[in-house]
């Protein structure tokens, strides 16, 4: 599982290179070989990154819905059209589709965010005006402990 998070650069190639903690994470669970990842997003406002066995059970979800079922149909539309399948490099470097950059603001500085079994990127600014706008309410609290949490 992925926790917390980390200040990263995406490089003028449009790299980014994965957080030594969370590289961790990934070669104790994948081996010292970095997985492929899914890298897509829903509303282009941040990078989704999947190891590419994770983002295969959302698909195999995926698939059991009917295919006319519109809902699918639009997510399928969004992650495709962002999305993009890559092996980070030897340096752990994973590049970020450029649609999806272009969309999200991403370049240079961001933050990557763990999310249990996937991470995050965020452009930093953005993620910052988000978490002061969006605030975590009372509402969310009891929401939580429905969950025991």
């Amino acid at each position: 599982m992925f926790r917390g998070s980390a200040p990263a650069t995406i490089d003028d190639k449009g790299r980014l290179k994965i957080p030594a903690d969370f590289r961790r994470v990934l070669e104790e669970r994948f081996g010292n070989e970095l997985p492929e990842f899914f890298v897509t997003s829903i509303l282009g406002d941040r990078a989704l990154l999947y190891p590419l066995p994770v983002w295969e059970q959302v698909e195999e979800r995926l698939a059991k819905m009917p295919a006319t079922d519109p809902t699918r149909s639009r997510f399928l539309e969004r992650v495709n059209y962002y999305g993009q399948q890559g092996r980070p490099d030897s340096q752990g470097r994973l590049l970020l589709p450029q649609i999806l950059r272009d969309k999200a603001g991403m370049n240079g500085e961001v933050v990557v965010n763990a999310q249990l079994d996937h991470l995050v990127v965020w452009n930093r600014e953005r993620i910052g005006l988000r978490l002061e706008g969006d605030p975590f309410t009372e509402d969310d609290f009891r929401a939580l402990a429905e969950h025991g949490i």
